[in-house]
């Protein structure tokens, strides 16, 4: 299986914000955006493995802004490491300034997809080659996230997280 850089897996998604997606302050319901991040969250992931994929879990999501009303978001995701059946896909959230065309990050997320086959039994994916500074540190802090997931779930010992023991150490 061939190694893939993240900009394989890259995809963007715009969406206004319409009146149905608002709650009663005119900002997008969480819950909507909860939605396009992971479409376009499992829409990288698949890109990545080429395999039918699974929403294992949802690790992090930042509301850091509300979105209002009419804004043009863009959802940028990318899977940012791959262990042996499972990805973590990295969602950043922008909003575009109608006038000017800025944008500006107002939300992100942390993902977990699991390629499967068609009985629902774990796939190999391929590994990630991060290139940029942020693919790079992304990639690198997934392995703690990881592990700290798996203490949290009770499927990891906390002794047996070399991660994040070093982080201390």
């Amino acid at each position: 299986m061939k190694a893939k850089t993240s900009k394989e897996s890259l995809t963007i998604q715009t969406q206004i914000v319409l009146p149905n997606d608002t709650n009663t302050l005119g900002n997008l319901f969480g819950g909507q955006l909860l939605q396009w991040m992971d479409i376009v969250a499992s829409i990288s992931a698949h890109r990545h493995c080429k395999r039918v994929v699974v929403t294992a879990s949802v690790n992090n999501v930042s509301f850091n802004m509300p979105i209002n009303h009419a804004s043009l978001v863009t959802l940028e995701a990318k899977v940012s490491r791959a262990f042996t059946s499972s990805m973590e896909v990295f969602i950043d959230v922008w909003v575009e300034d109608h006038v000017t065309g800025a944008k500006v990050k107002c939300n992100e997320a942390i993902y977990t997809f699991v390629a499967v086959d068609q009985n629902g039994s774990p796939l190999p994916v391929p590994e990630v080659i991060p290139e940029t500074a942020e693919e790079k540190a992304r990639f690198e802090g997934a392995l703690r996230r990881r592990q700290l997931s798996l203490i949290l779930a009770g499927k990891m010992k906390p002794a047996d997280a070399t991660e994040l023991k070093a982080l201390f150490a």
